[in-house]
């Protein structure tokens, strides 16, 4: 009897276990939280609404495993007034990045790929790289000098490579990247990942490999790179090894046609700062990307994801790893994927790990956030952190670039810590 009662307890705490790692959309209510203070989330986002500073957004917070707050404000599509839902798929733009660094990581794990490997002895044309010298905004001839060392893993891992972005980075390296048919990696792409960092490879790096944070194209190639190791495009990848184990059913490089209709509408501003639509021509990014089918897939951008599908991610690494009773990464590389890499701070204050921006101490010292949270966002106005020392994680979700309003991000993030109770 007493074995019987034994092994029941046994099963119980494993069952308890497996359950604590799984989030449920459903919100629970937490004893750590004053709710009448969070509710001033409620206030700020439906001020914003009111005032014309924001179409709509979407707010998960998970404490302690478990989902404590998930709501849509405001709209998702303002001239028909369809309301924001909170489980809305949007285009999460570089919250790709840490997805695809998940993936390499995984394959550095199995002994495929070494953090400090040489890029060229995947693509061989990243071999003795060449680093941009002078540059004639005339005709868009430059000088170069040799690159010092080969770039790395690593280097792509935490934008440390000197490869700058298409479409988005320096105007000189813009122009070089345009000259070169370079893609930012969304829209119809002609030819293939493949070969188009083929060509990325043979072009001028912005600076010497390690020598400073230059945010660009490093995701795309990372991307390019599991699929060449692996055998199966980013997209197959992803899925198998994943978003499947970890039940991401909202997650897609390929956004479903049944599910077309959860996407909100994309907005921009005018001149005045008045909020307008996100027409299909500008920037060169039509707004329907995620529902033309592509095979161009952008490990640096492409996906999209709904916020609680992201919860999920953010969740396995604050849980070492492991979600849905599935090691996905290791205790020891999650550990590693939010460790500060650089002998420099990203941006001033912060750290940068292995896909993530990481608070340090100095900045912890003057916000809310403690130190070790790691977060990032994606360029159509998302933004997540999580903080393990508080087992907190806060997505807030919006398609509107640029902002001119973007304090209500700082606002609700003082709210929540505001909010918190022992």
């Amino acid at each position: 009897m007493k074995k019987f009662t034994t092994v029941v307890i046994a099963l119980i705490l494993f069952v308890a276990t497996s359950i604590g790692q799984v989030l449920s959309p459903l919100v629970a209510k937490s004893k750590n939280l004053d709710y009448a203070k969070l509710a001033q989330i409620d206030t700020l986002l439906n001020d914003y609404v009111k005032n014309n500073w924001l179409v709509g957004a979407s707010t998960i917070i998970v404490k302690d495993n478990q989902v404590v707050y998930y709501k849509g404000h405001g709209f998702a599509d303002r001239t028909t007034k369809k309301p924001m839902d909170p489980n809305s798929i949007f285009r999460i733009m570089s919250q790709t990045k840490a997805i695809t660094s998940l993936a390499v990581l995984q394959l550095f794990e199995k002994g495929k790929i070494g953090l400090d490997q040489a890029v060229g002895d995947f693509i061989p044309t990243f071999y003795k790289q060449s680093v941009l010298k002078d540059y004639n905004a005339a005709d868009t001839t430059y000088t170069t000098v040799s690159a010092k060392r080969n770039i790395t893993i690593r280097d792509l891992l935490t934008h440390t490579s000197g490869i700058d972005y298409a479409a988005i980075g320096s105007e000189k390296m813009k122009a070089i990247y345009a000259k070169a048919g370079m893609p930012s990696g969304l829209g119809k792409v002609n030819a293939t990942l493949l070969e188009h960092m083929k060509v990325l490879g043979t072009l001028p790096l912005v600076h010497q490999p390690g020598e400073r944070f230059t945010y660009g194209l490093n995701s795309d190639l990372l991307g390019c790179i599991v699929e060449i190791v692996s055998g199966m495009s980013l997209e197959a990848y992803c899925h198998k090894y994943i978003f499947d184990p970890m039940g991401m059913k909202d997650t897609y490089f390929n956004v479903p046609s049944s599910k077309a209709n959860r996407l909100p509408r994309v907005y921009t501003e005018d001149s005045n700062n008045n909020i307008i639509e996100w027409a299909p021509t500008f920037r060169n990014i039509d707004p329907n990307y995620p529902l033309i089918p592509t095979t161009y897939f952008s490990g640096g951008a492409g996906l999209s994801s709904s916020a609680f599908d992201y919860a999920i991610f953010l969740q396995m690494i604050l849980n070492g790893g492991k979600y849905n009773g599935k090691q996905i990464i290791s205790p020891r590389t999650a550990e590693l994927m939010v460790s500060p890499q650089l002998d420099f701070k990203y941006e001033g204050l912060n750290d940068f790990g292995l896909g993530f921006a990481i608070t340090s101490e100095k900045a912890a010292n003057l916000n809310a956030r403690n130190k070790g949270s790691f977060s990032w966002g994606g360029y159509y106005g998302t933004t997540y952190w999580a903080d393990p020392k508080e087992k907190l994680i806060c997505l807030i979700m919006t398609q509107h670039t640029p902002n001119s309003h973007t304090g209500f991000q700082a606002k609700i993030e003082n709210i929540i810590y505001g909010s918190l109770i022992k």
